[in-house]
């Protein structure tokens, strides 16, 4: 074989190793990163209603009424007053985290459109008890060590393959 179809062949494996370590890093953080804890409730202006109308969490998850252009003001207000978006707007980015020991069903109007029934319900389900989840299943945290090891582990493996493929691409010309 040519002399230079070997190190074009070299140098291809090697950069392909490279990436596919690159991705397996991105996919890890991406799955780390999609914890959701935070749920948007919007508005749908064309039939008056917010969009979900019903929410089910737990405690310490956070509540986001988001609404951008709408042509009519709205707002959200908990019929007890726990929490509130603020006076009716067409614009509006509140955020709302139900803290441990608010489990409840919330109920929310819109104050303008109230008489049409732009209702909502917000039911917030007790935390787990995280000590009892630690005593009954200790390898739930012992696995996500191994996970963050690995993922900083092929993070880690990048740099020396990039210093690989420098080097056998220097002493093949």
């Amino acid at each position: 074989m040519n002399s230079t179809l070997i190190r074009r062949v070299l140098v291809a494996t090697i950069l392909g190793i490279c990436l596919i370590n690159l991705q397996h890093t991105s996919i890890a953080i991406d799955v780390e990163e999609s914890h959701d804890d935070v749920v948007v409730i919007t508005v749908d202006s064309t039939n008056l209603q917010f969009s979900p109308a019903e929410v089910v969490i737990n405690e310490g998850q956070t509540i986001r009424f988001f609404w951008s252009g709408e042509f009519l003001e709205h707002n959200a207000i908990d019929s007890n007053g726990f929490f509130n978006t603020g006076s009716p707007e067409t614009e509006v980015d509140y955020s709302f985290t139900f803290d441990r020991g608010t489990n409840n069903t919330y109920s929310f109007i819109c104050e303008p459109h109230e008489a049409l029934n732009m209702v909502g319900t917000i039911v917030v389900n007790p935390a787990a008890n995280e000590t009892m989840y630690q005593d009954t299943n200790q390898t739930g945290p012992q696995m996500k060590t191994m996970n963050e090891e690995s993922n900083s582990l092929f993070g880690f493996l990048v740099i020396p393959t990039l210093i690989a493929v420098i080097l056998v691409s220097r002493y093949f010309r």
